[in-house]
């Protein structure tokens, strides 16, 4: 009898805690009976499920549909699946005896997927699922009882409470790896789709974005779109130095052998011949083992998923072979070759940072045989429903009721980058320490805002290092632009197109009517910061703002490198009196009593930037070697230093003031970070 079947009359929106009256429960025994009768005091049972059996093991299960009180708390409308484990040592395969549920039950019937119910015989369940679930994040949750608990007697919240403690006790915003499983994967549905027909249809893929877009998650996506198919994929991680140290005949090898691990179960490897793959036979071997596998496994095309491709990239990979030799070119050669050769046999989709690898016409002289031949397609940010839907879902599960305004300033701050949102939710739900759930407004927002900004704004850095390491053009286009020089900005556009349309790929900056802005606001506060000392338009208050600043920060830094080398060249006492006569009457008098350390401290001696000059000067040997060898130039910049610092509050001060200003301070502030690094 089918579980649908059971049901004469559908389920109610809203139910109460009771038991419907077609569910069959004879086959558990009387304690699981027992804590069923108590479930169904605060739960409506739907159905009594049957037995699942995974390897030696069996479990039984039941259906359950929440309450309003259930509803309200925890957002979950739809059934949840209930497993009993009579077992007295709980493993951790346990866990899949949902997802073999889920499976067998007819897929008209509504599951809340994201929760589960684990009663377990283990006397110690609820810390083994804690330890589990924090060695594997994206987990659902899975609120778990031990027998023993649930047959005593217990007070009226008890069940509420576990629940409670297990929905809200984890931060299922703080998702940093790749996702495997489809319980938090959001907004990606149709790239997928497209991908799996693009491959059924013969056709070979290119799949970029920066770090941290969700392009490994993707890449899992549609391996189990495809798993349910006649059509296998194999996963090749370019980064695996077990893969990109090998030569490009060894490499091919290799993706074989991958292969023939999915098939293991199935077919036994002895049937498969161990071609040779040598550089002369590699190609043909290749194409021989992929159409033996064909006829062996029966599949209608296999797709080849070459992820962090630009590890076996020319001129990018970090290994030399395939860095500078021909490897690249021979092992696209073959791929390509047995591909136009062979109807269905298989394809390609090639994924990435940096899509150099399709963009070069030429490697050492030879038409590169991927030229052209795949359209780089880049990951799209998230619109505001896909942000809605994403953080709406999972902040629902731990607590949080985000306000309906919220989601279009998350797409707007973050320019949709669902990694970024992630984090930024990740430190709201951080800062929440009320009852939940609770309702997320604009001030816990903007105080999970700043959070974020102060936490992690390294990953910037992190997400724009492939333009930082291999497209400086791109790097520098942002930088300008951050800094409002429009001007340099749309020149290296007009010279460089294709930088432009990398930016544009990447979800960066926006293009509207010939303007360009920052799609993400965090990348352009990044880039001021990393160099605001290069902003030009400024005005007279911004031109102070930073004279005073970086002067106030190295005169100090100064002031200490200057002690140091005095006196481990003429020892304290005597480069006590030498600075003492330096600062001459009154001061020398006034200080006279004062430990040669107190000089320089600001807040026991007035010792001063045009005092340094001098004491340097006069010791110059000492300092030759740290300070630039050039005398002349480094008292010329000292001067300029502190006659901008005296001088500009009189009177305005003119770009070309400012532009000397700088070289002057950067060329004292590169001295001293080489000295205080050492």
């Amino acid at each position: 009898m089918s579980i649908n079947s059971i049901f004469k009359n559908p389920l109610p929106d809203a139910v109460d805690p009771g038991l419907h009256p077609d569910v069959n429960l004879s086959n558990f025994d009387e304690s699981e009976l027992k804590i069923i009768n108590k479930l169904k005091g605060e739960w409506y049972i739907t159905n009594g499920g049957t037995t699942i059996s995974l390897a030696r093991s069996n479990y039984k299960y039941l259906l359950m549909k929440p309450t309003s009180n259930y509803q309200e708390l925890f957002n979950i409308e739809r059934e949840i699946i209930v497993i009993f484990s009579n077992y007295s040592n709980f493993e951790p395969r346990t866990i899949d005896a949902f997802d073999a549920v889920s499976k067998s039950i007819s897929s008209d019937l509504r599951l809340e997927r994201v929760c589960g119910v684990l009663i377990s015989q283990d006397s110690s369940i609820e810390l083994k699922i804690k330890n589990l679930l924090k060695s594997d994040p994206e987990f659902q949750v899975i609120v778990p009882f031990s027998y023993s608990e649930l047959l005593n007697e217990y007070d009226s919240f008890f069940i509420r409470n576990k629940f409670r403690t297990h929905f809200y006790s984890r931060d299922l915003f703080d998702v940093r790896d790749p996702l495997k499983r489809d319980f938090y994967f959001f907004g990606r549905t149709d790239l997928i789709q497209e991908t799996v027909n693009r491959h059924k249809s013969g056709g070979t893929s290119g799949l970029f974005g920066l770090r941290k877009t969700g392009k490994t998650s993707i890449v899992f996506g549609i391996q189990r779109v495809l798993a349910n198919t006649k059509y296998s994929s194999v996963y090749i991680d370019c980064q695996d130095p077990s893969f990109h140290q090998k030569k490009w005949n060894k490499a091919l090898k290799y993706i074989i052998d991958e292969i023939k691990k999915t098939l293991m179960s199935t077919i036994s490897v002895s049937l498969i011949p161990d071609n040779g793959y040598t550089e002369e036979q590699a190609s043909q071997s290749f194409e021989k083992d992929l159409q033996t596998l064909k006829i062996l496994l029966e599949f209608e095309s296999i797709l080849l998923i070459f992820d962090e491709i630009e590890h076996i990239s020319y001129n990018i990979s970090a290994t030399s072979h395939w860095k500078e030799d021909n490897d690249f070119l021979f092992f696209w050669q073959t791929l390509r070759s047995v591909y136009q050769k062979n109807d269905n046999l298989f394809t390609y989709l090639i994924v990435g940072t940096n899509p150099t690898c399709v963009e070069v016409p030429t490697i050492n002289g030879v038409d590169n045989p991927i030229f052209n031949q795949i359209t780089p397609y880049y990951i799209p940010a998230f619109d505001v429903p896909q942000t809605r839907e994403m953080v709406r879902k999972i902040g629902r599960i731990v607590g949080l009721n985000f306000d309906e305004t919220l989601y279009a300033r998350l797409s707007d701050d973050f320019g949709g980058h669902p990694f970024l949102i992630r984090l930024v939710c990740s430190s709201i739900n951080q800062k929440v320490e009320e009852k939940r759930p609770v309702r997320i407004d604009k001030i816990f927002y903007d105080v999970g805002k700043n959070e974020f900004y102060t936490k992690y704004f390294t990953y910037i850095e992190m997400i724009l290092s492939v333009l930082k390491d291999h497209y400086s053009t791109e790097y520098d286009m942002l930088r300008h632009l951050a800094l409002g020089d429009i001007k340099k900005f749309e020149e290296l556009a007009s010279t460089s197109p294709i930088s432009t349309t990398h930016l544009l790929g990447y979800n960066i900056i926006d293009r509207n009517c010939g303007n360009y802005s920052f799609k993400i606001d965090l990348v352009k506060d990044y880039l001021l910061q990393q160099n605001k000392y290069q902003k030009i338009h400024m005005g007279h208050e911004e031109k102070l703002s930073e004279i005073s600043e970086r002067r106030n920060h190295i005169e100090p830094e100064l002031k200490k490198l200057t002690r140091n080398v005095l006196r481990s060249n003429l020892g304290e006492a005597a480069a006590q009196q030498y600075v003492l006569d330096i600062l001459g009457d009154p001061r020398k008098t006034k200080y006279f009593s004062k430990s040669y350390k107190e000089l320089f401290d600001p807040q026991v001696c007035d010792m001063y930037i045009s005092d340094l000059s001098k004491i340097i000067k006069k010791q110059w040997g000492y300092f030759s070697n740290l300070l630039g060898f050039n005398l002349d130039q480094f008292l010329n910049d000292i001067e300029i230093v502190n006659k901008y610092r005296n001088d500009a509050h009189a009177t305005p001060i003119s770009d070309d003031e400012m532009v000397i200003f700088r070289l002057s301070i950067s060329r004292i502030e590169n001295y001293i970070h080489e000295y205080f690094s050492d």
